[in-house]
């Protein structure tokens, strides 16, 4: 963790154990059993339920992560949270103090543009991409997932893969009327629930009742959580930091689901709430929450509280840009009572498979790096080729020096043609050398370019690949293989995933 963002997150992976060790209250029982409910709702595997009715011990804690729910889970790094928080509940678990890895599945957020498209890569190398077309500012709970069933399973069969594979997506997400956020759900559990996750959906109807407390509590004094935000914000630019929250005049952390399934953000002002439509006293809001509480979701800046009111959280696994995010969130967790978990950086992961890991090797590359920069690497190559091909001009100079020498040792007269003639034939040979010599440079240059730009499709077509492709293309490709290797990483730290 940076140095300057230590004074707004107090605990990371070295605090863990004394962060484990504090005792930790939350509605263990409750939680537990309306988890295992929703878990089997969703036909969850036997490992997932029992983690779940775990949480039921007194001294449970937790590992959670989360992600919005991504079309077939979303980037790569959705894995990858959930692995670091799998990993690092097995590490720290003990039978009298269970750890347990959660992921939050951001089912009430309306941004879905963020999670209606996904690209694949086939062996052949070829792009194959689907964007739905989903209602625009609706939470991920609230969207039926089987009007787009036939269109993702349709791109599943055009990308191919293990028929194993394919069976078990469609599988995930056909029937039961799932909504969106449920067939994620369900795709997480089909690969990772074996492992012991436990998923864990908001707007759950057997769920949603546990978030009404923290709820209220923003309700009686809707700005102040707001305020918060502001002023640890103000006092990360003071440290050097860019603060990644910030809260408006009037604005609350408290969206409002309208009866069109559209969420909004409420504001207060003169002691009533509106959410750009309508105006509601604080006595609406509560009978409203007490009466639907899966209307009333909380906004960013208040997310994580809501979700630590709930769970034993003892470690929070994020991702590198949401560092600064819940660092923010320090004076909303002490108006609700709690103190910060351990904020723990995710896994990262590079998948190299056979092509792409042969092509890092001819050139000397390290993947991360290229990643983080590929046209610098790519300068990089062209810049050291180019050395190579003036080393050989160098050493064709020299010979033709070399050939002016040997004239001036033939001054007989009738050794005049002949000695013209072999300059000819080798300056002729000479320049046809230099010719081959540089239609080699252009054509390795090309295929320096061609390889280059493999290296792109794979590692940074967009974005780095973690970002750009779903781990379930990996699992399509390669089967459980490529599960049981992501499995045996390290819970932390940046990583190279071999399937060559």
């Amino acid at each position: 963790m940076p140095d300057a963002l230590r004074q707004f997150l107090p605990f990371d992976l070295e605090d863990l154990p004394s962060v484990l060790d504090k005792p930790r209250s939350a509605p263990r029982e409750t939680l537990s059993s309306g988890l295992v409910a929703y878990l089997k709702r969703l036909d969850a595997p036997a490992a997932s339920l029992e983690a779940a009715r775990t949480l039921a011990h007194p001294q449970s804690r937790v590992m959670v992560s989360g992600q919005q729910a991504g079309l077939l889970t979303g980037p790569a790094f959705t894995f990858y949270k959930a692995h670091s928080a799998l990993k690092l509940a097995q590490e720290y678990h003990q039978a009298e103090r269970p750890v347990v890895a959660v992921f939050w599945v951001a089912s009430q957020d309306g941004d879905t543009d963020e999670i209606r498209s996904v690209e694949l890569l086939d062996f052949e190398e070829r792009p194959h991409s689907l964007t739905l077309e989903l209602p625009p500012a609706h939470p991920a709970g609230r969207i039926a997932f089987s009007p787009y069933f036939e269109s993702v399973c349709t791109l599943i069969g055009q990308f191919g893969g293990l028929p194993a594979i394919q069976e078990r997506l469609c599988r995930a997400m056909i029937g039961g009327n799932w909504s969106y956020s449920e067939v994620f759900a369900r795709l997480l559990l089909e690969f990772l629930g074996p492992q012991g996750l436990v998923v864990l959906d908001p707007l759950a109807p057997e769920l949603a009742g546990l978030f009404v407390p923290a709820l209220e509590q923003e309700l009686a004094d809707p700005l102040a959580s707001s305020q918060a935000i502001n002023r640890t914000a103000q006092a990360m630019k003071k440290a050097g930091l860019e603060p990644g929250l910030g809260r408006g005049e009037g604005a609350t952390n408290i969206f409002l689901e309208g009866s069109d399934q559209v969420r909004r953000l409420l504001r207060f002002a003169d002691g009533e709430f509106s959410d750009g439509n309508q105006v509601y006293t604080p006595k609406e809001l509560l009978a409203l929450l007490h009466a639907q509480p899966s209307r009333l979701t909380p906004a960013a800046g208040l997310r994580p509280i809501v979700q630590d009111t709930v769970l034993p959280t003892a470690g929070f696994v994020v991702g590198p840009g949401e560092l600064r995010y819940v660092a923010e969130l320090g004076g909303v967790y002490a108006l609700h009572s709690l103190t910060l978990p351990a904020v723990i950086r995710r896994m990262g992961v590079t998948v190299l498979e056979a092509p792409v890991e042969r092509i890092l090797h001819k050139y000397g590359l390290e993947p991360w790096a290229f990643q983080a920069n590929p046209e610098e690497e790519f300068k990089r190559v062209l810049a050291a080729q180019d050395e190579r091909v003036q080393q050989l001009r160098a050493y064709l100079n020299r010979i033709d020096l070399e050939f002016e020498g040997l004239q001036a040792l033939l001054t007989d007269p009738t050794l005049t043609r002949p000695r013209h003639r072999a300059q000819t034939r080798v300056r002729h040979e000479l320049e046809r050398l230099e010719r081959k010599l540089l239609d080699h440079a252009l054509h390795q240059e090309n295929t320096t370019g061609a390889q280059f730009a493999r290296l792109q499709r794979h590692l940074a077509p967009s974005n780095p690949q973690e970002r750009a492709y779903p781990f379930l293309m990996y699992l399509l490709k390669h089967g459980e293989i490529a599960l049981q290797r992501l499995l045996e990483l390290p819970a932390t730290g940046n990583h190279i995933l071999s399937l060559a």
